[in-house]
């Protein structure tokens, strides 16, 4: 039986490789971005540091954020310099992290505890919208969590401190949630190994934000500080208590998040190390971190299931903690809710038939690039963006910097995403790039590609 979390994560591990990098080669990922975090670890890979040509000329990510553990992933660029390496590399990461949440099943309640919180963890929303759209550096924290938060659970002090110590190199703000593990340590166990862990992930943050971040922004300073201003009224102690659960997409977000638990983890201490990402999320005045898309819930995912098995765990120690019926309906209900949510976020995809077929523009699309030489500059469409990052110097059409900067365009215009220009404002831009001296070298289903001469973009520029 002790294979059963290992094979959880194998499983796990094979489904979304083939969901991520199928997606990539269906052109359903983007420069923003798959295609900024593939030219970091391109440039450490080459020696050059994290230079990001997606971001603006000469733009270091590590001034964007704190998120150095992204060179890990260079020796296997090296061997193989392909998007999909963080594809696949995001895949393991994620599907690791079900280890140790099914381990502490197995040794506590058993064997079917152990593929329900596995599977749950694996299957959870979470997961889906972090694994529906791109690469990011969160993906690192996500096991680093995972096997802290089971370590305090099994009160193995200095190894939660230990593994929840690298987050600080993953994201800036990480350092807190290093302070929240060493708070709990504080709170219920060694004082010595929780008062080390506080004073060293608040010292890391605030190294990070306040100096080292600054050092490395092409804007001197760190440029997300207006995510957490408040809006142009400010915040107060007498609205926080309102802030954090309005608009109600807040409290959504927060009952999905305890749904596949029966809402059984608010129950479990455990769950104060999600405080620190919860919190900035809710205060924070961007829409985008209140809801359920992309990658931002990924990190609470394991401490949401590892606090539903300590539930189980000190119920089954004592029946007291919780109503024997509520006990024994537990896991069934889990299992029920994830199943029931599942078709509602990214994984549905694996169940449709799109995933599963080439259309004939990708097919278009894929000889089209082709035509680009290596090492060319290309403005590209964002969906267009990551299949030529690892070859080429590419920008995106219409942002940051101006296309005629570029040899080489090339856009979807049978599909156009509609970003970072309009369809209507992307077509108008390149019916001027073709004034400008761009020709159309091939087109195949709306796939175009263009190109202007050195000599043509010196007769411009003149």
């Amino acid at each position: 039986m002790r294979f059963i979390p290992w094979a959880v994560a194998l499983a796990l591990f094979l489904v979304y490789s083939f969901f991520t990098v199928r997606r990539h080669d269906l052109l359903l990922t983007s420069g923003y971005d798959l295609g900024i975090f593939e030219q970091g670890v391109r440039g450490y890979a080459e020696g050059r540091g994290p230079i990001v040509e997606l971001k603006g000329p000469g733009f270091n990510l590590l001034g964007d954020h704190f998120s150095p553990i992204l060179a890990v992933l260079a020796p296997f660029y090296w061997i193989w310099p392909s998007a999909k390496v963080l594809l696949l590399g995001q895949s393991a990461l994620l599907a690791v992290a079900a280890v140790p949440i099914s381990r502490w099943a197995l040794r506590s309640i058993g064997p079917a505890a152990a593929l329900i919180t596995g599977f749950g963890y694996g299957a959870s929303w979470g997961l889906a919208s972090a694994l529906g759209f791109d690469f990011h550096e969160i993906s690192f924290a996500v096991p680093l969590v995972a096997f802290s938060v089971a370590a305090l659970g099994e009160q193995r002090w200095a190894a939660a401190f230990a593994w929840a110590a690298p987050l600080v190199l993953v994201k800036e703000d990480l350092g807190i949630t290093v302070a929240a593990v060493g708070g709990y340590i504080l709170w219920r166990g060694n004082r010595r190994i929780g008062a080390a862990a506080v004073a060293f992930g608040v010292a890391a943050s605030l190294l990070e934000l306040l100096v080292l971040l600054p050092a490395m922004s092409p804007g001197g300073s760190f440029a997300y500080w207006d995510n957490l201003s408040g809006g142009s009224g400010g915040r107060n102690l007498l609205t926080l208590p309102l802030d954090l659960i309005t608009p109600g997409e807040k409290v959504r977000t927060v009952l999905l998040l305890l749904a596949p638990t029966m809402l059984l983890a608010v129950r479990s201490p455990l769950l104060l190390v999600a405080l620190p990402t919860l919190g900035w999320r809710l205060l924070s005045n961007n829409p985008a971190y209140w809801g359920t898309g992309y990658h931002y819930s990924a990190v609470l995912m394991p401490i949401v299931f590892l606090a539903f098995v300590d539930v189980l765990v000190k119920a089954r120690a004592n029946p007291g903690v919780l109503h024997r019926r509520a006990a024994r309906a537990a896991l069934p209900v889990s299992l029920a809710v994830t199943l029931v949510l599942l078709p509602g976020f990214a994984f549905s995809q694996l169940f449709g038939l799109e995933l599963w077929r080439t259309p004939a523009r990708v097919e278009a699309a894929r000889s089209v690039l082709a035509a680009v030489p290596d090492g060319a500059r290309v403005s590209a469409s964002n969906r267009l963006v990551p299949q030529l990052t690892n070859r080429c110097e590419v920008i995106v059409f219409g942002w940051p910097q101006n296309w005629s900067t570029a040899e080489w365009i090339v856009v979807d215009e049978g599909r156009p995403m509609g970003w970072p220009l309009s369809p209507d404002r992307e077509r108008e831009e390149v019916a001027l790039a073709k004034q400008g001296g761009y020709h159309v070298v091939r087109s195949e289903h709306g796939i175009t590609l263009l190109r202007r001469t050195a000599t043509e973009q010196a007769g411009t520029t003149g």
